[in-house]
């Protein structure tokens, strides 16, 4: 999760505006009213969206991104006020206890080195309380997504925005790699002052059956795997508890 997309204080900042439909995140609400949650811990938390949506609905939040220049981000929101932000990955968590632990917008799969993988899992499971739950979003491999994004060139994703205070950018994707289970892309931005910045990710794509024996192994039960809403066929929404 440290690319250029996320680290860069540049492309942190346009990132929102770029991507303004979060409606994704309706389901991680849902869940946190279905599961009765009053504490969160958002890994990934990124800019911070999510985190501040609970934490309007009167949840105490904590959101944690190993990607500096997005948490400053949510630290400049309004509302931010409400949410404990820290910067690193699920390794530095001081000691907490919360309800639910949330991993949207396929962070999961940002998440490619397996020390890291595991370190994850460990600081969430070591992060909730007894019967609270982990809830995160990946891609179901079975989607084959990256036939679909062989397509991709500037020409195909060329888009141009005028953002206020930004000015004209213009963004374009590239796949630049499949070698399974890893897909790696690019993103392109062009700001108008002639700036280029080049984001470049990888991305791990892991079968159902890895993510549940990975979620056993560090003492999590697996109490369902579910679709996600907005992307039917596409994702798999798994739901762990701590026993």
């Amino acid at each position: 999760m440290n690319d250029a997309n996320y680290g860069h204080p540049r492309l942190a900042a346009i990132y929102d505006p770029l991507d303004p439909d979060r409606s994704d995140l309706d389901a991680y609400v849902a869940m946190a009213e279905e599961f009765g949650a009053r504490s969160v811990l958002d890994v990934g938390c990124g800019t911070g969206v999510l985190a501040l949506l609970l934490a309007a609905r009167g949840l105490t939040v904590t959101g944690i991104d190993p990607a500096r220049a997005s948490v400053d981000v949510a630290r400049g929101k309004p509302g931010a006020e409400r949410v404990r932000w820290l910067d690193g990955d699920a390794g530095d968590l001081p000691p907490m206890r919360v309800d639910l632990v949330t991993m949207t917008g396929n962070a999961a799969q940002a998440i490619v080195d397996p020390h890291d993988w595991h370190t994850t899992l460990r600081g969430a499971y070591a992060a909730l309380s007894p019967g609270g739950r982990f809830v995160f979003e990946t891609r179901d491999p079975a989607r084959r997504v990256w036939d679909d994004w062989a397509g991709w060139s500037r020409a195909t994703t060329r888009r141009v925005t005028d953002l206020p205070g930004v000015g004209r950018v213009e963004t374009w994707a590239e796949l630049t790699g499949v070698s399974l289970p890893f897909v790696s892309f690019r993103g392109v931005h062009v700001f108008a002052d002639g700036e280029v910045l080049v984001s470049e990710s990888t991305l791990r794509f892991r079968e159902r059956a890895e993510v549940e024996r990975d979620l056993r192994e560090h003492g999590l039960v697996v109490d369902e795997v579910r679709e996600a809403p907005d992307r039917p066929g596409h994702e798999l929404v798994f739901v762990a508890r701590r026993p």
